[in-house]
């Protein structure tokens, strides 16, 4: 199989997306890849960010953490984006990281980059799905192509396992409702067998 480079860019202002990012890294060099885990920069003001106690911690354990870059994607074959949901929407952090990418699709450069990804949310119907939906929209336009863990494994049956992309409900203490690193893991694996096919195939 052809080596793979592997992005893993999540935005997380308490901590649950960049656990699931780091067991996507996991996954990924299980599978061969050379990973990079990524965050999207921050666009809130540090007066909100001190005002949550979790959210002020977690950017200071994730400070050495390097931010994406577009020479980033440009470097990866595959792409896993973990992203909580807003409003059953992206985060305006990576809808403005993503507005960034215009260069890159104009010059081709995104073309059949494979792509999936992840979400959480505070409540079970939080809008998972519509995040992963609406992420999924500016890839199609990419012409990237989407890998979604579909139900590819028995793992998918099981917790978070969400055939468009491994989804988690926290509580209101930022834990975890649902046990989901190994469904995390099976869809970064696959990511990665795909992005090497696609990647054998255009050398070829």
């Amino acid at each position: 199989m052809s080596h793979v480079n592997l992005a893993v860019i999540y935005y997380s202002s308490t901590g649950t997306n960049y656990q699931l990012a780091q067991w996507a890294a996991e996954g990924g060099k299980q599978a061969g890849a050379e990973v990079k885990v990524l965050k999207v920069p921050e666009l809130a003001p540090q007066a909100a960010i001190d005002s949550n106690p979790a959210w002020k911690a977690h950017v200071e354990a994730t400070k050495d953490v390097p931010e994406v870059s577009l020479a980033d994607l440009e470097w990866a074959d595959a792409i896993i984006f973990s992203v909580p949901t807003r409003f059953g929407n992206v985060p305006s952090q990576v809808k403005q990281f993503l507005d960034t990418t215009g260069g890159l699709w104009f010059q081709g450069k995104l073309t059949n980059k494979v792509v999936s990804a992840m979400a959480s949310a505070s409540n079970l119907h939080g809008g998972h799905e519509a995040t992963l939906l609406s992420l999924y929209t500016t890839m199609y336009h990419w012409g990237a192509i989407v890998v979604a863990p579909g139900y590819t494994d028995p793992v998918t049956f099981g917790a978070g396992g969400n055939p468009y992309g491994t989804s988690v409900t926290v509580d209101q203490n930022g834990q975890m409702k649902e046990d989901v690193r190994d469904a995390v893991i099976h869809q970064a694996k696959r990511t990665v067998t795909v992005a090497g096919w696609v990647k054998k195939g255009l050398q070829g």
